[in-house]
């Protein structure tokens, strides 16, 4: 039986849609939405990085990381500095951290939940074969 590929992307699409649904609702209740807990993951990973390096990590354009960023910057969960030439270098505060950290653990029990139908050999394939297809 030969699998079509539409039926396949599709079948992608939709985990991937289960997962963000659950975790924008879930990270409501520590005050985050997934865009911006996965701008303050971005960020928590390569600290002083600019908002093009930052959007290509999170998957949006820089117009829309910008955007966000700015919102992430009112409310006092980043800090921008001025870097080399007119680079702008991205930083967590303290509350920026805390807010990462509360998002880590909702993460944590969302994914958690999404593969505890699968072994961990189960998993392990899965990443696998996903990573083939990225590196592709």
């Amino acid at each position: 039986m030969s699998v079509e590929p539409q039926i396949l992307g599709r079948a992608v699409k939709a985990v991937q849609y289960r997962q963000h649904r659950a975790l924008d609702s879930r990270l409501a209740a520590v005050g985050s939405t997934l865009a911006q807990w996965d701008a303050l993951r971005a960020i928590g990973r390569t600290p002083g990085s600019s908002a093009r390096e930052l959007a290509a990590a999170t998957f949006q354009s820089e117009q829309a990381f910008g955007t966000l960023a700015g919102r992430l910057v009112a409310q006092g969960l980043v800090d921008r500095r001025p870097g080399r030439g007119r680079r702008f270098e991205h930083h967590l505060t303290p509350d920026g951290e805390r807010m990462l950290e509360a998002g880590h653990e909702v993460a944590d029990s969302v994914l958690a939940e999404c593969f505890e139908g699968l072994t961990e050999a189960e998993r392990e394939a899965l990443l696998d074969l996903l990573r083939k297809i990225e590196e592709r």
